[in-house]
């Protein structure tokens, strides 16, 4: 119907050791180009190297990391043919020198490639480890590389004390306003992503009409 098509993986393994598949990113190109231009994204963590994992492991933030990293991306950036965006993540625990911001900036600019801007994870870390407020970091992106935006809920988990990435809860408030800030500024679509406890289709559309015009909706 003319809507464009965002492809978005959880498996490329960006941030692992493991050698990128030319075969899974040829076969992606070929899909792209079958949906008139699709655009392709995938998380800027590691999934598995012997193994998928189809999990999201945090890579260090160091500079050393950043230029390995941007380099296995402008690989995949060549086998597909076409830029690609990477999402920022979240992350339990880390090590490293860098701050969340400085690594993901330097491994756009090196790999020079997109950004999917995950509102959620941004404030989910922060929450957890401390760091600059969702204002200073968006103070800090470069919008003309952002495809879009994602949102999504998280939730408290006591037993482990920290707040969890689980996309089965209403946008948190501050988040919210910031997609819908992000959208009057810079013109960005913002994707909801609800994964868990998905409620009825009413409490779905409320949650759209709040983020703004130009929202879609993954479930």
């Amino acid at each position: 119907d003319g809507r464009p098509v965002h492809l978005h993986g959880v498996s490329l393994n960006l941030g692992g050791h493991g050698e990128l598949s030319p075969g899974f990113l040829r076969s992606v190109a070929s899909l792209c180009d079958e949906l008139g231009g699709a655009t392709y994204s995938d998380h800027l963590a590691a999934s598995g190297d012997a193994h998928q994992l189809y999990d999201l492991f945090p890579i260090p933030f160091t500079a050393s990391e950043a230029r390995r990293v941007a380099d296995r991306i402008a690989r995949a950036q060549d086998i597909l043919g076409r830029r690609m965006a990477i999402e920022n993540a979240t992350y339990y625990t880390n090590v490293g020198d860098m701050d969340e911001m400085s690594f993901l900036l330097q491994v756009l600019r090196w790999a020079d490639c997109d950004l999917l801007l995950d509102l959620n994870n941004l404030e989910v870390n922060r929450k957890n480890h401390g760091g600059p407020s969702l204002a200073s970091s968006l103070a800090q992106v470069p919008w003309e590389r952002v495809r879009y935006l994602h949102v999504a809920g998280h939730e408290f988990n006591d037993r482990l004390g920290m707040h969890i990435d689980t996309h089965s809860e209403p946008v948190d408030a501050s988040t919210r306003e910031w997609a819908a800030w992000v959208q009057r500024t810079h013109g960005k679509p913002v994707l909801l992503e609800w994964d868990n406890d998905v409620p009825d289709l009413a409490r779905i559309n409320q949650e759209l009409a709040w983020l703004g015009s130009t929202t879609m909706c993954a479930a």
